[in-house]
């Protein structure tokens, strides 16, 4: 039986890629992936050979590991962060029904959330949860409920694709539904460049986040009512006694 390894490799910094990551790709034949994530990892595996597909072409992606996996390679299909948060694996197993001699087996990474919650100092200490606001495959009015429900049951949320040029004012529209239930001088955070030369990092409120204008390589976090600023890092209590 084939085996494609679907292959998250962290925020971009070769040295935040898994030991386990590294070890799969060095013992493939070729690497697939998104033009952006495949120039992330070339210079670290020159020997390989390279596929790529833009966005938008994910499935082409996916059947292109198939078929590469079926004459007999060893591939890897990389996603940036880890490949089953927002990644690629979800649609590989979707799509393996064509190809059952292929068996797809999932190597974890670095995620932004976690990587993200590093480069801040401690946001995600307690419950939290995940959303995408890109509304490409989720309806805007799904994204505002899971907004709203988060933000009243307090969770710390962090936000995944919050801007675009097509997209330039939906943070601010994310930060007013979240007003509704969190303080406007609730402790937000956002990194952008994560792991990647150029890495920057603030902590403000979520009044200053709503003017706030940020792209796809940006990662925001919005604490919760605990969350804090300690020596300009966000952090949130767990609730351990240290009396």
């Amino acid at each position: 039986m084939n085996t494609i390894f679907v292959v998250g490799i962290g925020p971009g910094a070769y040295e935040k890629m898994t030991i386990e990551a590294a070890r799969v790709l060095s013992d493939c034949d070729v690497i697939i992936g998104y033009t952006v994530y495949v120039d992330l990892v070339r210079e670290h595996f020159p020997e390989k050979e390279f596929l790529t597909t833009p966005m938008r072409k994910e499935v082409d992606r996916c059947r292109l590991a198939f078929e590469e996996a079926a004459k007999g390679k060893r591939v890897a299909m990389i996603c940036s962060g880890d490949a089953g948060v927002y990644g690629m694996a979800g649609l590989m197993f979707e799509l393996s029904d064509a190809w059952p001699e292929t068996e797809v087996k999932v190597i974890p990474g670095v995620t932004a959330a976690t990587g993200g919650a590093a480069v801040l100092g401690a946001p995600l200490i307690h419950d939290f949860a995940l959303i995408s606001l890109s509304d490409l495959l989720t309806p805007w009015e799904k994204i505002e409920k899971r907004l709203l429900l988060a933000s009243e049951a307090d969770f710390v949320i962090c936000l995944y694709n919050p801007g675009s040029h097509k997209r330039s004012d939906y943070l601010e529209k994310a930060c007013t539904l979240m007003m509704q239930h969190k303080s406007p001088s609730t402790v937000c955070g956002l990194v952008s460049q994560i792991g990647r030369e150029g890495e920057e990092y603030q902590v403000i409120t979520l009044a200053e986040l709503a003017k706030t204008k940020v792209d796809m390589f940006t990662t925001v976090f919005i604490g919760n009512s605990q969350t804090k600023c300690i020596n300009g890092r966000m952090v949130t209590p767990r609730g351990y006694r240290y009396e």
